[in-house]
């Protein structure tokens, strides 16, 4: 296969959608004539026109209603936020329309709509721009949450988002969008709600999602250096979760960490946690282990940012604790 950029994985699966169906188009700040502002949309301008790839004023409320407007009429609309920290804006349009709007006609209307931009921390953006709402976002009934994590499950996920009939928020991040990976030539859908257990293991079971995936990854590697045979599971989808799969590996393993970039409180590794007390604590040889970020506003100073983010040194102290204490 290939090797391409996370952006040019996003890129290509709305543009083949795209051309697939005219009823699909994309909105959202600089999409346009700045060919985005990480690049994901370049040259889509070029290709399918200023109907269907729209700049739009800094006005994330009034662009997101137009979105769940056109869905409701036929339309499929993707609707990028430059990032989700500027959702807020639009929170009412995502959570009190689109989410609700099937529920609240009586199955007349479908909002087949994708949200998607980037989340979470990029980098000295201090604490407005670097916030998690994953787990806001998943504790609505009526949206779907998908984060992938290389440029593989993000075309594919991407490409079953458009299709969805449900509201779709689709989480990326900025610090992932030069990464590179391999991605087929042909096209392919990856199913929403099914993990993907990356490494098989038999000593304890590492879960996360979207970039957290590295610090996971490279804390597996560490480990195994160490005579630590860790199961890795990416969720890839946050709701719905993919509990079975997490059950199972948590059955074979007996230990669990789970690794979130989001603060502690209210988590989804809370949940998640939560889920495997219920149906495998009979399994369990120790407490599950959540590595959150710290339970602070993200600063700017870099090292602050470092002590504060889950890092591979936590995630390997998290295990240890699940192995030998």
């Amino acid at each position: 296969m290939r090797v391409i950029q996370f952006r040019e994985a996003l890129r290509e699966a709305m543009s083949e959608e795209m051309r697939r169906d005219e009823k699909i188009f994309l909105m959202g700040e600089e999409v346009a004539e700045y060919n985005g502002a990480y690049k994901v949309s370049q040259g889509m301008l070029d290709e399918f026109g200023a109907k269907r790839v729209i700049d739009t004023p800094i006005a994330e409320l009034g662009f997101a209603g137009i979105g769940v407007g056109a869905a409701m009429n036929g339309l499929r609309p993707i609707i990028e936020f430059m990032t989700f920290n500027f959702s807020l804006v639009a929170i009412d349009q995502v959570i009190n329309s689109a989410a609700k709007m099937m529920s609240m006609s009586g199955g007349q209307f479908t909002v087949p709509i994708v949200f998607r931009g980037p989340t979470g921390n990029a980098g000295m953006l201090s604490s407005q721009h670097s916030q998690n709402f994953e787990n806001w976002y998943a504790n609505t009934p009526g949206l779907k949450v998908v984060v992938p994590s290389n440029p593989y499950d993000a075309k594919g996920l991407l490409k079953s988002s458009i299709r969805d009939e449900d509201p779709v928020i689709f989480m990326e991040s900025e610090l992932m969008y030069s990464d590179k990976g391999e991605v087929p030539e042909g096209e392919y859908l990856l199913p929403i709600g099914q993990a993907h257990v990356v490494k098989e293991g038999a000593d304890v079971t590492l879960v996360s999602f979207g970039k957290m995936m590295k610090i996971v990854n490279e804390a597996a590697a560490e480990l195994e250096k160490k005579g630590v045979s860790a199961e890795v599971i990416d969720l890839r989808s946050v709701r719905p979760i993919d509990y079975p799969t997490v059950i199972e590996s948590v059955k074979k393993t007996n230990r669990c960490v789970i690794v979130e970039e989001a603060w502690p409180l209210s988590s989804l590794a809370t949940d998640i946690a939560f889920n495997i007390q219920r149906d495998a604590f009979d399994y369990l040889d120790a407490p599950v282990i959540r590595v959150n970020s710290l339970d602070l506003p993200l600063p700017y100073a870099p090292t602050l940012i470092d002590a504060i983010l889950p890092n591979v040194k936590r995630t390997l102290e998290a295990v240890d604790s699940v192995m030998y204490k």
